[in-house]
């Protein structure tokens, strides 16, 4: 099974920058996007449908804003929308599709670059998703969730590690609630297979050059319950694909 994830940041730009001849290109079997910015019937369904997806959408209420997507070749057993939690899922951030006996789930984890307000919306969000996927487990023990965290986990992550300003994504209690996240129920599938690589990241700043160079953060993830753990068999950014500040992510698992 050929998973990828990817953070299109607009799938309207992204599909014009020719999106759909890199998905076709890759060929996963299922392709979970976020921060479509977009409403279901913005997109035409015929052009996933032309490559054999299936698509399944979460949108947040205000347009043009967040979102998730998740592009299956296989038929989903089960889709949820949403957390059950309003405030959370009127903005679109979480997504999940049951496959048998395996759950994946799309998630966008909220930014918090535009001030305090947003990073305790943020905290908030990150200590109800926590009580949520504990419950998530006791119903799925093969639970795969896969998207935009927003948050540097290592030193190696970033390109600056010792930098003091501790801008958002970087700063001491979102590390702490991830490193507890992938210390505990779940863990980081690119680590598991590249446990000590650097100078390997998922997003980069549009200012001065930062992809080019190479200045960036890993802050996209492909987390698997520790009862997937040994199945992971292969995980990769897909540097080629430039339809946005990020870069996709390619995992191949035994399921």
């Amino acid at each position: 099974m050929k998973i990828v994830t990817y953070n299109v940041n607009g799938i309207r730009a992204a599909l014009k920058k020719d999106l759909i001849a890199w998905i076709k290109n890759e060929n996963a079997d299922i392709v979970c996007i976020q921060e479509t910015k977009s409403q279901q019937e913005q997109v035409p369904a015929e052009i996933f449908e032309e490559l054999g997806y299936q698509a399944y959408w979460h949108s947040a209420e205000k347009k043009g804003y967040s979102g998730v997507l998740t592009l299956s070749k296989v038929s989903a057993d089960k889709v949820v929308e949403g957390m059950g939690m309003s405030k959370y899922d009127s903005e679109g951030r979480v997504l999940s599709t049951t496959f048998g006996d395996w759950t994946l789930v799309n998630l966008y984890l909220p930014s918090s670059s535009s001030g305090e307000e947003r990073h305790k919306f943020k905290m908030e969000f990150l200590a109800d998703f926590g009580k949520w996927t504990k419950k998530m487990l006791k119903k799925h023990k093969n639970l795969i969730i896969v998207g935009d965290y927003n948050i540097v986990r290592l030193d190696i992550d970033i390109h600056n590690p010792t930098r003091k300003d501790k801008p958002p994504g970087f700063r001491p209690e979102e590390r702490a609630w991830i490193q507890d996240f992938f210390s505990k129920d779940f863990r980081d599938a690119y680590r598991v297979i590249h446990p000590d690589q650097s100078d390997e990241y998922s997003w980069w700043s549009y200012r001065a050059g930062a992809r080019k160079n190479n200045k960036g953060w890993r802050i996209d993830y492909i987390a698997v319950s520790t009862s997937l753990e040994s199945k992971i068999k292969k995980v990769r950014h897909g540097h080629e694909a430039v339809h946005s500040d990020h870069a996709a992510i390619i995992m191949e698992i035994d399921l």
